[in-house]
Formats: structure tokens, sequence, C-alpha cells
């Protein structure tokens, strides 16, 4: 037997209803009424109940070991197929977000959020933008079908309050030098020095799902931690979201390293007037001090070229966007042969000009 969904209605037509990132409030594509999460709430339809009264079943793995399960739209009835990791969906006959209601309880229920704020056309825009000052790009990624498959995506992070404390022994050289007669001196002089340092670093954030590359993740930082709310699963309606599958105590070790590296970065910043300083006995520890786990907004967009996928990302919050673009090599040889022809044409007509000139 399928498990059941959970959706967001509109209080005024009953229609399924959307999150605006624009206007920050839940607007109705039927009736154009607008809700606040307040309001929302008001009428039982952004509760945070504990949905622990989902029924078993319709579990099964596929040929490449991934296991699935079947949900059971509520709008039009149909069966929607997820992963373990999906915790926001979308039906495939409806269009209407699905959201998972057993996925985002008990210890995968995040604490908090950071809704979306930039829009799907802002990602479009700076997606397209991509061939300006890149003329070697393949032009299949500006192909609409590229474009139509950008989604928003809640990308699980788990935030870290990390202790960084100890003892650190340097070494710093000074370096002089003079010069009488025809000889010129250079004295080094060797200085020991040592700092004990306590810094404290809140909310640090590690990616918590295998799906995303990290490198990514980290590129479109920072997230604005001041506009960070509380959950609530209507935050969802009409983006995907995942749940996370690297639990946290195997991520602490990345964001340990990223405190330890700014520590000291610090502890070397304080040592000054010196020609070169380096660590001779790094004493840093990192302790964890609170842990918190929540979701982050990000548009998406994976386009294959070759045998290859290219990811592009921009944060939904603040749009900050990067990816990698390729290099297309009919292009690299059209734009070479281009160049060797117009190189060629300009000797050849400098070359003729200096024959009439020497004529």
């Amino acid at each position: 037997m399928a498990k059941e969904v959970l959706d967001n209605k509109c209080p005024s037509c009953g229609a399924a209803i959307f999150f605006n990132p624009t206007l920050g409030k839940w607007k109705c594509r039927y009736c154009d009424s607008e809700f606040t999460l307040e309001e929302m709430q008001k009428h039982n339809n952004a509760s945070n109940a504990d949905y622990n009264d989902v029924k078993s079943g319709g579990n099964y793995k596929a040929e490449d070991d991934t296991n699935y399960v079947t949900y059971i739209c509520q709008d039009c009835g149909a069966q929607i197929v997820a992963d373990e990791q999906t915790a926001s969906t979308f039906c495939v006959y409806c269009g209407n977000t699905a959201i998972l209601k057993n996925k985002l309880t008990g210890e995968f229920a995040p604490d908090y959020i950071i809704p979306f704020k930039q829009e799907k056309k802002t990602a479009i825009e700076k997606f397209k933008g991509l061939s300006k000052g890149h003329p070697l790009m393949p032009r299949s990624f500006n192909n609409e079908k590229n474009i139509e498959k950008i989604t928003g995506v809640y990308i699980p992070f788990w935030l870290y309050d990390i202790n960084v404390s100890g003892q650190v022994d340097l070494t710093g050289e000074k370096v002089s030098s003079w010069s009488s007669g025809d000889t010129t001196y250079t004295k080094t002089d060797y200085y020991k020095m040592q700092r004990n340092l306590t810094m404290d670093f809140d909310r640090v954030p590690v990616d918590g799902s295998t799906r995303f590359d990290d490198s990514i993740m980290n590129s479109i930082e920072p997230f604005n931690y001041k506009e960070v709310v509380d959950y609530n699963h209507a935050y969802l309606s009409g983006f995907l979201a995942e749940r996370y599958d690297i639990n946290n105590e195997n991520l602490f070790k990345d964001a340990a390293e990223r405190t330890l590296t700014s520590a000291k970065t610090e502890v070397l910043s304080s040592c000054v007037g010196y020609s070169s300083k380096r660590i001779t006995n790094n004493g840093l520890v990192a302790k964890q001090t609170k842990l918190e786990y929540a979701l982050f907004p990000v548009w998406m967009v994976n386009v294959k070229y070759g045998d290859k996928y290219y990811t592009f990302a921009m944060n939904g919050q603040t749009g900050k966007f990067i990816g990698n673009i390729p290099i297309d090599k009919k292009r690299l040889l059209m734009y070479s042969v281009m160049v060797f022809a117009i190189c060629f044409a300009i000797l050849l007509a400098i070359s003729y000009v200096m024959y009439l000139f020497n004529k």
C-alpha cells in the first residue's frame, strides 16, 4: 500500500497553493489570494505536527540498489515514486507539490529553514547570461530544454557551533641587508613566538547530502542567517527538498577543518613585522558546542555535454551564481581557423603594401 503525502491548500478556494519568494507569502495561482504564515496556520494549513501515523508499505529496490517508496497524490490520486532521501517532490500528472510527510519528522525534522527569496526567472536570466563573455560555450547549454530543468531545491545542512582553543608556537624571520663598498651583507634574525587562542564559530554549514557536490555548495555560500526562520513544511510548497543522508558525526571533521584553518590564519595575521613566519607546533583543538539542522534554498540545473554532467547552482537567497563552463572543441577549432585566416590576410596585405612601396 502506498504512503500518503501532504500538500497545502488555499484557504479561499481549496486549490493547491505555493510559496512566492518575491512576496514572502503563499499566493494562490487560481484566485490570487495571498496569505502569511500566520494566516496559513490559522486555517490549519501549515501545521508542524509530527506525522507518525504514516502507513508503511510501497517500498522496493531498483536494479541500481536505490530504495524507492510510492506515495499517493492527494490532488489527483496518482502514485508518486521517490527515493529514500527525497522529502518534497512533484506529481508528474497534476504538477502539485508532494511533501512526503514522514521524511522530515523525528530525527529528520529540520530546526530551521531559509525560505527562497530569488525567483526562478532570476536563475534563468543568470543561466542565459553565461554565454556573454564565453564565446566557446557549447550552444546546447542555452537550449530551452536545459532552461526548463532549472529547479528550486532545499538542501540539507548541518550547522555547527564550534570552539577552537589551544597554543600555537611560531617562528618568525626578519631579514635586513646593507652594503659596504662593493659588498652586500644580509642578516636574518629568527624569533620564537607563542600564541594562546580561543575563538567561537557560530553555525558553520556543511552539506548533509551525498547527492550534491560539496565544492558547489561551499561556493554559493554564505547564507544570511538573519533570515533563518523556524522550520515549517509549508515553505516547501512549489520546491523540491532533500533530507540528510550523512550523519552529523561524519561531517564534523569538515566543519572543524574550516574553523581550524580560519584560526591558524588569525594567528599568523597577529604576528606582524616579519619577512616570513611559520607555525612550528599547532596545538589548536576544535570542539562542537551546539548542533542544528536546517534546509537552505538553491536553484540548480545539470547539463550533460559529452559524457559529463555540468552543475550550475544559484543561492536561492542571495542570488550568487556559480558553474563550470566547458569549451566546445568544434567552436574552438572554428575560431582558431578564423583567427588564423584573419591574421594571414593582414600579413598578406602588409606584405603587398611593402612590395608596392619598395617597387
